[in-house]
């Protein structure tokens, strides 16, 4: 893919200054250090190391990464290595996208309550997932699968959302045999919105009275238990969002579409078409109408503060496992599953997932001369890091 025009990294290089100063202590340690992140990625402040080809003797600087999981720059190498990580994970059965989202009312008070929101959203998810897979008059499995936190819409607004992509089928209840899903159905939506509805809910209550969540701003009102309960009234009679997207084509397409979710930023590089004058544009998609593709142009300063909203806590996991698929018995589990696949289905040709990224891929790493094509690069200088004055650089973030 050809390199961007534009990078988050202009907008800040043209006003990221103005906006840290205008904000002053609003803005956290934690936003200041993505700033910094993003800002210095692959510049000389992070240092780097000098290349020359041994056939031609053409040399070359390459600069460090912030390696910051919320700079768009970093998060292309970063997904690579975690795709070819969960190659292994992969089972010969179809998979389902289904996306668990807050409505807006919960969301304003996620903005100020991220991490004990964002649990909450993985843990109900999970448990209505898993609930309602394991009812015998849906499916009667236990299920696995992966979830991905998601925060933003297209225009950049706070808008957090799981996508979870699911094996289609799992283990009968006594674990001695393999249910599989229709071929074109996983389980019914409205049941899983209306369970996940009243069990968030639930879960939102039970924290509210323990004192875990705080309530600042606009929002100071809810630490009244009166002025919470009407602000949640209109959420317990409105359908929450939960949908199932059209099956996969078959595990060959699995870590393709996974590559579009799993390591996101709010925006990504591409999406930018101008930056200055004060002002950044950049394209979106209006899901409301036909997924027609349109412009946006926002002031730098506002731009910035959308972009920051989707920091994450620190050392907060956005990418989980559950069912038979969390980390702690995944090998076992998907060698038994294997197995039982195996037994329903004999003489299953394993799926060839080296088409989907081929050493070839523009973003793999080579040490091939760009000049000659002929020699290889060698590093000949290590180039330390010179850090802008009066500011430190702390934006790796690799979690």
């Amino acid at each position: 893919m050809a390199r961007p025009p534009w990078e988050v990294a202009d907008v800040l290089h043209r006003y990221g200054e103005r906006y840290r100063q205008s904000q002053g202590s609003r803005l956290g340690p934690r936003q200041r250090r993505v700033l910094d992140a993003i800002e210095t990625c692959r510049t000389a402040t992070l240092g780097g190391h000098v290349e020359a080809c041994e056939q031609c003797g053409v040399c070359q600087i390459s600069y460090n990464s912030c390696r910051n999981r919320h700079c768009p720059k970093c998060q292309s190498r970063a997904r690579i290595r975690w795709l070819e990580a969960r190659r292994a994970d992969l089972l010969p059965v179809g998979y389902f996208h289904v996306v668990f989202t807050l409505p807006q009312q919960i969301a304003k008070i996620g903005l100020q309550n991220k991490r004990r929101i964002y649990n909450l959203l993985f843990e109900i998810t999970a448990e209505t997932l898993r609930t309602i897979a394991a009812d015998p008059k849906h499916l009667g499995a236990e299920i696995g699968f992966l979830a991905v936190l998601h925060t933003w819409g297209q225009t950049l607004s706070f808008h957090p959302h799981l996508h979870c992509i699911v094996p289609g089928g799992g283990f009968d209840l006594d674990g001695s045999g393999w249910i599989s899903c229709r071929p074109d159905f996983f389980l019914p939506v409205l049941v899983l919105g209306q369970y996940f509805r009243r069990r968030f809910l639930e879960a939102l209550q039970v924290a509210y009275r323990n004192g875990e969540l705080e309530f600042h701003g606009s929002l100071a009102d809810l630490r009244k238990p009166t002025a919470f309960a009407r602000w949640l009234q209109p959420t317990r009679r409105r359908r929450w969002v939960v949908y199932a997207k059209r099956p996969f084509g078959g595990p060959d397409k699995v870590l393709e579409y996974l590559g579009r979710y799993t390591h996101r930023v709010a925006i990504s590089n591409h999406r930018l078409l101008h930056v200055g004058d004060g002002a950044v544009s950049f394209r979106w998609r209006d899901y409301r109408h036909g997924s027609r593709k349109k412009v946006m142009t926002l002031d730098a300063e506002e731009f910035l503060r959308r972009f920051l909203l989707h920091v994450l806590p620190d050392r907060f996991v956005r990418i989980r496992h559950f069912g038979f698929l969390a980390n702690r018995c995944r090998a076992d589990k998907l060698g038994r599953a294997r197995q039982l696949l195996e037994q329903q289905a004999s003489g299953l040709a394993p799926c060839d997932l080296d088409v989907i990224l081929p050493d070839s891929s523009p973003e793999s790493t080579t040490s091939l001369c760009p000049d000659c094509r002929q020699g290889q690069l060698i590093c000949v200088e290590i180039l330390p890091p010179t850090p802008q004055t009066g500011r430190t650089v702390e934006g790796i973030d690799s979690s």
